[in-house]
């Protein structure tokens, strides 16, 4: 038998790694499915407002595939899904800047306001919340499967059992 090294003993955490991008890579595919729907034009600065928030048939479509790709890392589970919930998630927050930075000019593309700035945000602090969790800290308990293979030399081993002296004699 060997043993897979990219996925953690503690099947646990993969869970959360795998239902963190599983529920909010459906989100995403929905919200963008409904985005796209019944838009004529890719690229513009005039969106229709659906539940508080301005869509596009372009940022739709990003949405369907960010949500797809996390759909995907679902899938897979493991470091995998929580890798890309990592990376998705400061992508997010970095688009998020990036949408701060455009809101009211003209390069503003995917009609974005201030409602969506919001919800990028949220999204990326959650996948960062959701991939990071049992991963990063401080204080890792010592039986983290991310503890043990950063400090493989202080791992203890565990303790052997002894047979008792008087089991066996007469």
């Amino acid at each position: 038998m060997r043993l897979d090294r990219n996925r953690p003993a503690d099947r646990r955490l993969g869970n959360v790694y795998r239902f963190g991008a599983a529920l909010t890579g459906g989100v995403l595919v929905v919200c963008g499915l409904f985005g796209a729907a019944d838009q004529s034009t890719l690229l513009t600065s005039e969106g229709e407002v659906v539940s508080g928030i301005s869509a596009t048939e372009a940022r739709g479509f990003l949405m369907v595939a960010f949500g797809s790709l996390l759909l995907g890392g679902a899938v897979v589970g493991g470091t995998f899904a929580s890798t890309v919930n990592i990376v998705l998630g400061a992508v997010f927050v970095l688009s998020g800047l990036t949408a701060l930075a455009v809101l009211d000019t003209p390069y503003n593309l995917l009609a974005l306001r201030m409602p969506n700035v919001i919800c990028v945000f949220v999204v990326g602090v959650v996948l960062l919340t959701f991939g990071m969790y049992g991963r990063f800290s401080g204080r890792l308990p010592y039986d983290n499967p991310y503890w043990r293979s950063r400090h493989p030399h202080a791992v203890p081993e565990p303790p052997r059992r002894q047979r008792p002296f008087f089991v066996g004699r007469g």
